[in-house]
């Protein structure tokens, strides 16, 4: 590619901020699976990166402010910017995907959808998967709606413990990536684990930002890098864009 002209490639709208941190994970993760041989090689990418957007767990577990109005004029901001088709590395705010997808007329790729099936592809066997998500992602049931449609089972932790690991992913979005911070994670990852859990995903974005696969005694999937990688394989074409349509999530 580096001798001849940059390959016609999509363009990619991001629907970032939640949190900012988070955003520039997945814009890294997207830059280093991009096949590319000089810079022109790369993708172009509108980021929305806006931490304003109300919070999704307090939203969905308390009643708080909803974020659909503010996600929705996101993504129609980016479609008019000229984004091909839209992502969003936030997993809770996927509970409200719905009202992204009426308020565009471009494909929105979900990262609840494009985990779930890198799951199947990479753990064929694993019939139970644990999620470290947002206490808004599990009420919202976005993993286990998705898992169970695959025939597969999720486990997640007890009240108490959810309640306690979505308040160290706070302290991450504040920058907190302290060694007890990811002690932590890591145990929770593996009460999961002892709870029968054959691989855990990273389910919340700020997960992955303090642990990697390899510290958990079972595997450990990324949707950050999930959805990146899928990004790059629709941009370059390599793959048809999921259909513009309501999600069933």
């Amino acid at each position: 590619m580096a001798n001849g002209a940059p390959p016609a490639t999509l363009v990619i709208g991001v629907l970032g901020g939640m949190g900012p941190q988070a955003t520039a994970d997945f814009l890294a993760k997207l830059t280093a699976a991009t096949p590319a041989e000089c810079e022109q090689d790369h993708l172009r990418v509108h980021i929305d990166s806006n931490p304003k957007v109300p919070d999704r767990s307090t939203a969905l577990t308390r009643g708080g402010e909803s974020p659909g109005p503010v996600l929705a004029a996101m993504a129609a901001g980016l479609e008019r910017a000229g984004a091909d088709f839209l992502v969003m590395p936030c997993n809770t705010a996927h509970a409200y995907e719905a009202e992204i997808r009426a308020a565009v007329g471009v494909p929105f790729v979900s990262m609840i959808d494009e985990t779930c099936a890198a799951c199947e592809l990479t753990f064929p066997d694993a019939q139970r998967f644990g999620l470290l998500a947002t206490s808004g992602c599990v009420e919202a049931r976005l993993y286990q709606s998705a898992f169970a449609r695959a025939g597969r089972a999720t486990i997640v932790l007890a009240p108490a413990d959810q309640e306690r690991l979505t308040a160290l992913l706070y302290r991450i979005k504040l920058g907190d990536r302290s060694h007890t911070v990811h002690d932590a994670m890591r145990a929770f990852g593996e009460t999961l684990i002892d709870a029968g859990a054959d691989a855990v995903v990273a389910a919340c974005s700020e997960v992955p930002l303090v642990l990697g696969d390899g510290e958990l005694s079972r595997p450990l999937l990324d949707a950050t890098l999930q959805l990146a990688r899928r990004c790059v394989r629709y941009a370059y074409g390599c793959e048809p864009l999921p259909a513009v349509c309501l999600s069933a999530t």
